[in-house]
């Protein structure tokens, strides 16, 4: 020390050191109320600012009352370098991980916000977060007086090295930093892939894609597989989709009175059932002349995929109550084998009730 210790250097650094805390806890209490108030605003970007300066404010209003502490005393310069050094590490280390916790959340809440981007995605945010670090820990090593210039070439050359070990998880990191930036899948979105797996999308990490299924198991998908293989995506463009149900009638049936009573059932149904879309405009188009009805198509609208389910099963009922109270036959195809005396056996082909069979001869040996 340059002179002796004195009971006023002790004072006066209790003091600088008391101030310090007073003034960490004064400033945590405030932050708190603001915290509060920004709770009540309807934009989230005050409540991550008040989150980050709530971490990073008392610390350095307590780290700077013990760098005055420190300046107070009769200190060698050695030792006041090192009390420094220390003193910026420690608010570094704060004002790194506040960062590293505050921009997460930012990314986060950006992409929650937006339509089409990837909500829950945690791959970018992993991402973020480690680059905020390694940002860190290179000022750390900086303010230490330690170059990094060295350690920068040397993880280069062993970069090169874990790069050719971890091709496959490297692959599926790209991969899924590619299936996010093209948004051909987002999580939220239902997906059925070639070889049968189908759900949503869970979250899109740094190495692997979930998914829940409608029986809701999770469906663990590599990225690098994901981005390889036929996949169709029934929410884009649009999460609102057609379908496609298939209803047959007698022939004996007045078809323009089916089409009037099938379009009373879709209205019913596109209006009361949750998940449709009234303003779809339904279409039915007779198609086939079959072996016992006249089948024709009928395309609804629902709102999402999983909409479909409630939606054909409310229909279908619906329109086989209101059929039968009209009088409109849903024919079954049948077969008869009769056995006729002298041995030979009628078979009666594929036939439409109420209607003459073909038949068929065959004679018993």
């Amino acid at each position: 020390m340059k002179r002796a210790l004195t009971v006023d250097d002790l004072v006066i650094a209790g003091i600088a050191l008391a101030a310090g805390l007073l003034a960490a806890f004064l400033l945590r209490m405030l932050l708190r109320w603001l915290g509060k108030h920004a709770d009540r605003t309807r934009w989230s970007g005050d409540d991550l600012i008040v989150d980050v300066l709530r971490t990073v404010v008392p610390w350095a209003a307590f780290l700077g009352g013990a760098a005055s502490a420190g300046a107070a005393l009769p200190l060698t310069r050695t030792v006041q370098h090192n009390v420094n050094q220390i003193l910026t590490v420690l608010l570094i280390f704060v004002v790194t991980l506040a960062a590293a916790r505050g921009v997460a959340a930012l990314m986060r809440t950006v992409t929650q916000s937006r339509p089409g981007v990837a909500g829950s995605a945690t791959i970018f945010v992993n991402i973020t977060r480690i680059l905020i670090l390694a940002i860190g820990f290179l000022v750390v090593l900086q303010t230490l007086g330690i170059s990094i210039a060295p350690l920068l070439t040397a993880l280069g050359v062993g970069g090169l090295a874990v790069a050719l070990a971890l091709q496959d998880t490297l692959a599926n990191l790209f991969a899924g930093i590619h299936i996010l930036a093209s948004k051909t899948v987002q999580p939220g979105d239902y997906i059925r892939l070639a070889s049968g797996e189908e759900g949503y999308v869970e979250d899109i990490n740094w190495r692997q894609t979930t998914v829940r299924a409608l029986s809701n198991n999770l469906i663990v998908i590599p990225n690098g597989e994901l981005a390889k293989t036929n996949m169709t995506n029934f929410m884009r463009p649009e999460q609102e989709l057609t379908i496609l149900v298939q209803v047959g009638v007698a022939y004996d049936s007045d078809l323009d009175h089916v089409e009037r009573v099938t379009n009373e059932v879709i209205g019913e149904v596109m209006t009361e059932v949750e998940g449709a879309l009234p303003e779809h405009e339904p279409i039915i188009r007779f198609h086939t002349f079959g072996d016992s009805r006249i089948g024709f198509t009928v395309i609804l609208g629902v709102g999402e995929f999983s909409d479909q389910y409630r939606i054909k099963h409310e229909f279908i009922k619906r329109l086989h109550k209101r059929y039968r109270q009209e009088g409109i036959r849903i024919p079954a195809p049948t077969r008869t084998v009769a056995i006729q005396q002298g041995g030979t056996v009628a078979i009666p082909q594929q036939r439409i009730p109420e209607e003459a069979d073909e038949v068929t001869s065959v004679r018993l040996d």
